[in-house]
């Protein structure tokens, strides 16, 4: 198998991944995933996918991660590792879809309007 790439994202964080064959070790923008996620969690939510196909020590995943938040850095990642599965094995697809990895989570941050303070927060109002 040669080196295969595919690209997540959710809210402002993209992840590009380089998906190699070896004995499971992620690296994220050359850091450890255990170093980069300290939490158990996040952790938990990037190897979602590999673990429910039981390839977690088959690849070796490059990643380059930039933009968003904690929570949107390991959700890219998770769509982005669940594409690169579906190009290496199409016949995952449908366990993937079914746990609902392949799909682009598209909520992002409604942008603020002029004259209110926030999205939809209007400013007080009182008729005296």
């Amino acid at each position: 198998m040669e080196m295969i790439n595919a690209l997540g994202r959710r809210k402002a964080a993209v992840a590009r991944i380089y998906v190699t064959e070896g004995t499971g070790k992620i690296t994220i923008n050359k850091r450890d995933l255990t170093e980069y996620f300290p939490s158990s969690i996040l952790q938990f939510v990037v190897k979602q996918p590999l673990t429910l196909l039981d390839v977690a020590e088959k690849y070796d995943i490059k990643v380059n991660l930039n933009g968003g938040g904690f929570t949107g850095q390991s959700q890219a990642l998770r769509l982005a590792i669940a594409r690169a599965l579906v190009k290496i094995n199409a016949e995952d697809k449908s366990a993937l879809r079914k746990a609902g990895f392949v799909t682009r989570d598209s909520r992002v941050v409604e942008r603020k309007k002029p004259g209110q303070p926030k999205a939809r927060r209007r400013f007080q109002f009182s008729k005296r």
